[in-house]
């Protein structure tokens, strides 16, 4: 009788964690995944994503290969580099990883870099532990699926992990309690603002009057009439009436403030102070205390970028975020003229770091020394000392 083999599914065993089984025996914990393009809609984490991503975009990358700095500079053909690098950083804090496929050349050499979604990237590691493979469905329809990409054609950057770095964690999973108060809470003031009842005031009828409710509703025409008439003017009221303006109640106000409170969680969890997203910050700091805990934040997914591309790429990589906080650099020229003046460096090398940093051109002119203007001065001799010699003469005869 023959015997059949049956072919493998998948190029390598499947990566999961103990979460996945957790899941399974818990279907009603589904709710704590929180999808990307949901949270989005969240204006708070919108900002605060678009801001990171931005900012790390901005960031200049470093690299001591031209090949790789040609690269990293220009990594794709179908758009612009800010908008690539933005896009990864992007994903990279909404998922806890993000993708990008290797197109290289006969010679090893990189030509350009392919944006992969989550969903078109499915890693497996291999069965003796070596390495990681990934499937990925590519967009073209020439080239479709292809199965087993060795982990040195994929820039794959990762966050947090709870397998050892061969995956990521999104931090919106942290998130979900969060945002499901948001979303109730949002529910419960809309329902308690419809519910409210949209009136000026009330008009109270004083002296035991006994009013049914056709002439309440025709007294309360005529006085908003009457007030509508009156030109922004005092309202008259006799005796029997009584007048009072609605205010707010604080319950409500409540309610709205809610929004506050989720701002700072969402910002707590990227690391960063909520007065990024506008919030209320520390107050107590100064500009240069929040510049510096906002690089220290920046700094904590750079390094994970920084750690990938060294493992990828040829030559040390190092990412400036200089630009960051200080884009056009009068910053740098205020620190590089204290130390000039403090006699930590020479004027020439603080030309030099100005000119490498491109504050300035590097054509630029030497400076123009000035020349000290000497006059001829004429010696006349005295009339004592022409006497002088004419007697010498004499006497000399």
């Amino acid at each position: 009788m023959p015997v059949f083999k049956m072919p493998k599914s998948s190029p390598g065993l499947a990566i999961a964690d103990d979460s996945y089984i957790l899941h399974f025996l818990d279907p009603d914990n589904n709710s704590k995944y929180v999808d990307a393009r949901t949270a989005l809609q969240n204006s708070d984490i919108y900002s605060l994503i678009y801001q990171l991503s931005a900012d790390m975009a901005d960031a200049k990358f470093v690299a001591e290969s031209s090949r790789t700095q040609g690269i990293l500079d220009n990594p794709t053909l179908t758009s612009n580099v800010h908008a690539f690098w933005q896009s990864m950083f992007a994903q990279l804090l909404l998922g806890g990883e993000t993708y990008a496929y290797r197109w290289r050349n006969d010679n090893g050499t990189d030509t350009q870099w392919e944006y992969l979604r989550p969903s078109q990237v499915t890693p497996f590691l291999l069965e003796d532990g070596s390495g990681l493979v990934y499937n990925v469905t590519f967009d073209e329809p020439e080239v479709g699926v292809v199965q087993a990409i060795p982990q040195s054609n994929m820039i794959h950057i990762r966050l947090l992990s709870q397998n050892g770095g061969k995956t990521g964690i999104s931090p919106l999973a942290s998130l979900a309690d969060e945002l499901a108060i948001r979303d109730s809470s949002n529910r419960l003031t809309l329902a308690a603002l419809g519910r409210s009842i949209m009136a000026p005031g009330i008009l109270s009828v004083t002296k035991g009057g006994l009013l049914n409710g056709k002439m309440k509703a025709q007294r309360s025409k005529e006085f908003m009439k009457q007030m509508n008439n009156s030109d922004n003017g005092p309202i008259v009221l006799d005796d029997l009436e009584k007048y009072e303006p609605l205010e707010i109640q604080g319950n409500v106000a409540q309610l709205l403030n809610q929004a506050s409170w989720t701002g700072a969680q969402i910002a707590k969890v990227y690391g960063v102070s909520d007065s990024v997203i506008n919030g209320q910050g520390d107050q107590q700091s100064s500009i240069d205390m929040m510049n510096a805990n906002y690089l220290q934040s920046l700094s904590r997914f750079t390094n994970s970028v920084i750690a990938e591309l060294n493992n990828k790429l040829a030559g040390q990589i190092k990412m400036d975020l200089r630009p960051v906080i200080d884009p056009t650099g009068d910053a740098y020229v205020t620190n590089i003229s204290n130390l000039q003046k403090n006699g930590t460096i020479a004027s020439n090398q603080a030309t030099w770091l100005l000119q490498q940093a491109g504050y300035l051109p590097e054509d630029l002119p030497e400076k123009e020394q000035s020349q000290a203007q000497v006059q001829a001065v004429q010696v006349v001799p005295s009339n004592d000392a022409t006497k002088g010699g004419v007697n010498n003469d004499e006497d000399s005869n």
